[in-house]
């Protein structure tokens, strides 16, 4: 029985070191940007245009991130990320020019990737790969909190420090608290392989021949889910506004987090019951029918709410099934590498989607921006209906064959 029990210091002490991670390293940024902007001499555009090229080169760097993870231990691969980020930070915060402080700013992304989901789930699967679904979905409803509990105080320390004193700040968090959390869970680990000679690890659902298909597949629907996630989310308040929502944008915005967060909350409930694939293809279809509910509505008040909250649940499922799925339908072998690639090809798509939003807005308006966003969250659904229909087709001709080879 004990098997079968989550590690539950090692989720709530990740739940920590993610809130920091994503806090410090991503959700601040919008709130400092202006005042980055106006000491670059950079308009705004440039400011986030750094921060996208940022994204794009840490997101190319992801599969080697993911070997060193497979090969090394996540828990090490975590520990040298913290370090990393608090050293970024630090470059960031002193930097004396604009060249210095996009690489900074480079720096500060591509350490995000040893420290964030991608690398938290592989922890998590190599602490308990046969809890390891369970312990990412509780993992995720703790870090759900980030930008809810680091907006207000990116906010609150910006109101009496510079921008650069608050990035030292977050250096010492990433340095003082998720290094020793992330060196310490690396120990946990190899005590536990050391303890345990026979770790009992997932096996894949899906036969060899069609896993390249299927991971084709999954891969597709991820990213073309990031990149309808991303351009939302940087743009919600501006799309709402520009369908005449007027000073109820914001309010309408604020219901994202709390709806991920729910959406978690209730897969940890009464998710047990359904498969990886069902749950992806859930969130897949509510992120484009969010969008539906939107364009048709607008400029409606409830049903901007109504659209908040189905796309934050789609959001907040989104990321579960990140760490599921892969895990679910390949195994536990070679998890790390496979995040890897996963994660380089969904922030390589979404760190455009902004830019590809914002320039479908002003040649072809809001309307039109958001129909072509919601059908490319369409294919997203189609993509993980077609895992499931391959997994189908081979389970029936299993059935078929099966008296004939016996």
């Amino acid at each position: 029985m004990n098997g079968h029990k989550v590690p539950v210091a090692a989720i709530l002490a990740l739940g920590l070191t993610q809130i920091i991670g994503y806090g410090s390293l991503y959700y601040s940024f919008s709130i400092l940007a202006p005042d980055m902007a106006r000491d670059l001499n950079w308009s705004s555009e440039w400011i986030f245009g750094a921060l996208s090229a940022a994204l794009l080169i840490g997101g190319l760097a992801a599969p080697t991130m993911g070997k060193w993870i497979d090969r090394f231990g996540a828990g090490r691969v975590m520990a040298g990320g913290s370090a990393i980020a608090a050293a970024a930070l630090v470059a960031c915060a002193l930097s004396s020019g604009n060249v210095a402080f996009v690489i900074s700013l480079i720096a500060i992304e591509t350490a995000s990737n040893l420290v964030q989901y991608g690398a938290a789930f592989a922890l998590l699967v190599q602490i308990k790969p046969q809890v390891a679904q369970r312990s990412i979905t509780y993992l995720t409803l703790i870090a759900g909190f980030a930008s809810t509990i680091f907006w207000p105080i990116t906010t609150a320390l910006h109101a009496h420090m510079s921008w650069q004193q608050v990035y030292l700040v977050f250096a010492a968090l990433n340095l003082l608290i998720c290094l020793p959390i992330h060196a310490w869970l690396s120990f946990k680990v190899t005590k536990s392989k050391k303890e345990a000679a026979t770790v009992k690890h997932v096996e894949p659902s899906l036969p060899p021949s069609i896993r390249t298909s299927a991971f084709v597949l999954m891969v597709t629907g991820f990213a073309l889910e990031s990149f309808v996630n991303a351009a939302l989310l940087v743009h919600m308040v501006p799309v709402l506004s520009a369908l005449g929502l007027g000073a109820m944008a914001v309010m309408v915005g604020t219901l994202f987090g709390p709806s991920q967060v729910l959406s978690r909350f209730t897969n940890m409930m009464l998710g047990g019951g359904l498969s990886q694939t069902t749950l992806a293809l859930i969130s897949a279809v509510l992120l484009p029918a969010a969008l539906v509910i939107l364009i048709t509505t607008a400029p409606s008040v409830p049903g901007a709410l109504v659209f908040a909250v189905v796309f934050g649940l789609g959001s907040g499922l989104s990321s579960i099934v990140q760490g599921t799925l892969p895990l679910a339908l390949f195994g536990s072998e070679g998890y790390g590498r496979r995040q890897g690639q996963v994660l380089a090809i969904r922030l390589v798509v979404s760190s455009t989607a902004p830019f590809v939003l914002a320039f479908m807005m002003e040649n072809i308006g809001v309307l039109w921006s958001l129909t072509v966003a919601a059908v490319i969250g369409a294919i997203a659904v189609v993509a993980f209906i077609a895992i499931g229909r391959l997994a189908h087709l081979l389970d029936r001709s299993r059935h078929t064959l099966g008296p004939v080879e016996t």
